[in-house]
């Protein structure tokens, strides 16, 4: 057994095979993987091997796009049949609403080529006479998915692996990782059968690692405890049953008809499809619960949990009434087995937080699905630095260390039971919350606001009726214009119009000070630093060249720097800087990091009237001219008092409009949102939530991260390049250069239908060409249309350019506009007074 390799995967079930094989078909020729008991012995022995590619992420879609077709190649490569039957994914719709979910989804698919067509019910009855279709709606076809032999697919991919050169060793347990300041020391304890029961021997062994990968499934907690890290990793209880054969299936076959395709019910809950003449039932039902939140019991291997009929007896009845040949059908087996999870559904994978060359790849609620896009995308990262798509949504650090085991298993519940809920694009889930909230939450709250959820803080989306029932926001949902719609055009005309107030609090906020910090932050970023009093809006690179953050930086004094950035991404950039600075401070000197997120509270006010609001309030030896562009230009800051509340006002408004920021101390939140509020009263300010805010910004061209801005764009694709200073070295900027201009990031006014706006995931037509796809979307007060944002090949990112964007499964005109349509020369943002 080699004790030196190149990178260490930790777990044999689907998704660690994968990465082993595809680090070494990346080209790493000294790969090691250790499996505590026997490949597959995990989760994977009882997945049931469904291969949906519906999925509304578009990283998430591109990872299933890459495994289904991955796997088509494995039986070539080595022999071993992975299994795969290709029998398409029928997925009904029982509502209108349903299919309005497909058509969305749909359009997302097409943005990664993924093929579909959609089905009325006559179409569905005249191909598999046995399903019911009197009471559906229709039905989106998946025809190139299906479902695989978990098992076979998993050992077909060990073979390559170890064609490729790959050492798999079953029965060696991790038990304790050390990193040296080079290198990983990874402590293995050889396992041992006792009495039915696995254990640890007395042998153990050193494997000295310069990478390690965990993809240790349902065992994620303990390594959690070992890396002395958080991972919201959880398993859920899933069940699935087995039935005898149903007669009428069997003829149905004998006649020469195909295998039925994955039936999937959504508005029931469940799937079925065909099994030896019989059929299975999988389902998503309410109340299965989390297990093994502090760990998997030593005595717990390949093992299930009793079933619990009475918790599926619905989504059972329902298959009878969908298929209603197999009501006579016996039951023939059972599986209720753990099914890791996350918060949101989505795995975590990439770099842990706060560790070097520590890779994750972990709870996975559609591990076979996910598994060789994992390892493609997940090889890439490590052997190239990056992957060609952007991974953040994924990452690891999208939880922070304010979530504990008690919060990630209710929502890993929660999350369990929606995966048949309709997917709302303004959907707030209601699990934990309120959990992490600003001072004023009472007072917004009181106002009508109906908050969202932002890296488990609350913040207002839209503040409603103030006698709203508390389904008021669950039933305004919708894939169209929902019922807060109306509420979230007239705060955005407010701000157009008067003036409004945003509570941003959420914001993340790092104080970067030092001997070292102006070289560090020179380094780091692509634009000029500001000179002190000033402020400028910059990007952090990865080293493929692409944008890893985005960052408002206000210079306070000569090595004394506050950087904002966005608030979903707070431990994701608190480990980038600590990780950089911890490499670069022996070369520029020392470096102080505080985060500073929590202490700072932050609300923006902005519109015509918004210097009105604030006048009434400030202190200072000549009030009249404390806020004038002479004493306060545009993107600078000061140290301002607000009645009795110290504010650092930051001129600079998201909104595009005359406005400010104010950054005040926590404690005196309340303090200055009462003020703000009375002072606004004369001059009829309105509460604003943030879908008003996103609209705003669309009119202004104003990029945000997570969208326009990620891992797979440029700044100069994303067509920022005043914010990129050419003349000065910086992290990523040769691989930049290099990358040219792939696509082009552009605005653009829709003619949409009179009910709904974009979302900002459907994809772009010119003629019947695929050119793009949108990353934001909403609706605009200042233009009375529909409005997104997106790229597209580059020839097409000129003014005037006429395209097609598809939604609702029609192409609707939509025309490429100047950046900024609203107020392009900035006249109205630097509005004097």
């Amino acid at each position: 057994m080699k004790t030196h390799v190149k990178a260490l995967v930790v777990g044999g079930g689907a998704v660690g095979t994968s990465i082993a094989y595809h680090l070494a078909r990346a080209g790493w020729d000294d790969v090691m993987l250790l499996e505590r008991d026997e490949l597959t012995s995990g989760s994977t022995w009882h997945a049931a091997g469904l291969l949906p590619y519906f999925n509304m992420s578009y990283a998430t879609t591109h990872i299933h796009d890459y495994s289904i077709k991955f796997y088509k190649t494995l039986e070539e490569e080595t022999g071993l049949n992975a299994g795969f039957a290709v029998v398409g994914n029928l997925r009904m719709a029982q509502t209108d609403e349903r299919m309005d979910e497909y058509m969305l989804y749909a359009s997302t698919a097409e943005t990664c080529g993924v093929p579909y067509e959609f089905m009325t019910p006559d179409e569905i009855k005249a191909k598999w006479p046995l399903i019911r279709t009197e009471d559906l709606k229709g039905a989106l076809y998946h025809q190139t998915d299906g479902y695989i032999n978990p098992a076979d697919v998993t050992m077909a991919m060990a073979k390559g692996a170890r064609q490729r050169g790959v050492m798999i060793e079953r029965k060696w347990q991790a038990d304790a990782f050390h990193w040296t300041g080079e290198a990983w020391e990874v402590t293995a304890t050889k396992m041992v059968e006792k009495g039915g029961n696995l254990v640890p021997s007395d042998e153990q062994v050193v494997i000295t690692a310069e990478h390690v990968v965990t993809a240790s499934g349902n065992h994620a907690q303990r390594t959690a405890k070992m890396l002395g890290i958080k991972m919201p990793a959880i398993p859920v209880e899933h069940q699935f049953i087995v039935m005898e054969q149903d007669p009428e299936l069997v003829k149905f076959r004998a006649e020469g008809n195909v295998e039925h395709p994955v039936i999937r019910d959504a508005d029931a809950q469940s799937y079925v499809r065909e099994e030896r003449g019989g059929w299975i039932l999988g389902v998503y039902e309410h109340g299965a619960p989390a297990r093994f939140e502090h760990g998997v019991p030593d005595s717990f291997r390949a093992d299930l949990f009793q079933l619990d009929l009475e918790r599926i007896e619905e989504q059972y009845m329902a298959m009878i009434h969908r298929v209603p040949s197999c009501e006579n059908s016996g039951l023939k087996d059972d599986f209720n087995g753990p099914i890791c999870y996350t918060p949101d559904g989505n795995p975590l994978v990439g770099p842990a937080p706060g560790l070097h060359n520590m890779w994750l790849a972990e709870g996975f609620s559609f591990g076979i699905t996910a598994a060789g896009g994992t390892g493609y995308y997940l090889a890439q990262m490590m052997v190239d630095g990056e992957a060609e798509i952007d991974m953040a949504s994924l990452d690891p650090k999208r939880y922070g260390d304010w979530m504990t085991t008690e919060y990630a298993a209710r929502k890993n519940e929660e999350c369990y039971e929606h995966v048949y809920i309709l997917h709302h694009p303004d959907e707030e889930r209601e699990a934990c919350r309120p959990l992490r909230t600003g001072p004023a939450y009472d007072r917004q709250k009181a106002a009508g606001a109906q908050f969202g959820c932002v890296n488990g803080f609350e913040r207002p989306n839209y503040y409603g009726p103030l006698d709203a029932p508390d389904a008021f926001d669950h039933d305004a949902r919708s894939f169209r214009r929902g019922g807060w719609w109306q509420y979230a055009v007239e705060e955005a005309k407010a701000i157009r119009e008067g003036v409004g107030l945003i509570d941003a609090t959420a914001f993340t906020k790092h104080r970067i000070s030092g001997p070292g910090a102006t070289a560090f932050l020179d380094w780091i970023t692509t634009n000029k630093l500001p000179k002190v009093g000033r402020i400028n809006l910059t990007y952090a690179l990865t080293a493929a060249g692409t944008t890893r953050t985005e960052y408002t930086i206000v210079r306070v004094a000569e090595d004394d720097y506050y950087l904002v950035s966005a608030g979903a991404w707070h431990a994701y950039d608190q480990d980038y800087l600590y990780k950089a600075i911890m490499e670069k401070e022996p070369e520029f000197g020392r470096i102080n990091e505080e985060d500073v997120t929590t202490r700072w509270g932050v609300f923006a006010i902005a519109g015509p009237k918004s210097r009105d609001v604030l006048n009434a309030l400030v202190r200072d030896a000549d009030p009249s001219t404390v806020l004038s562009n002479k004493r306060f230009p545009w993107l600078s800051f000061r140290d301002i008092e607000l009645g009795m509340c110290p504010v650092r006002a930051i001129r600079v408004a998201y909104t595009g409009e005359l406005g400010w920021e104010l950054h005040h101390p926590i404690e005196m939140q309340n303090y200055l949102w009462d003020q703000l509020v009375a002072a606004g009263e004369a001059h009829g300010m309105k509460l604003v939530g943030a879908r008003a805010q996103n609209w705003l910004r669309q009119e202004k061209s104003y990029r945000a991260f997570g969208t326009e801005l990620g891992r797979d764009a440029t700044p100069i694709e994303a067509d920022l390049p005043r914010f990129v200073d050419l003349s000065k070295a910086f992290h990523g900027k040769a691989a930049m250069e290099k990358i040219g201009v792939r696509s082009k990031c552009v605005t653009l006014l829709v003619d949409g239908p009179g009910d709904a706006d974009p979302w900002g995931r459907e994809v772009l037509y010119h003629g019947d060409t695929r050119v793009g796809r949108l990353t934001s979307g909403g609706y605009s007060v200042a233009f009375g249309t529909s409005i997104g944002m997106g790229y597209v090949s580059p020839h097409l990112a000129v003014p005037g350019t006429r395209l097609k964007v598809k939604m609702f499964d029609q192409l609707w005109d939509a025309e490429v506009v100047e950046d900024s349509p609203y107020d392009p020369k900035n006249e109205v943002i630097r509005k004097d007074g």
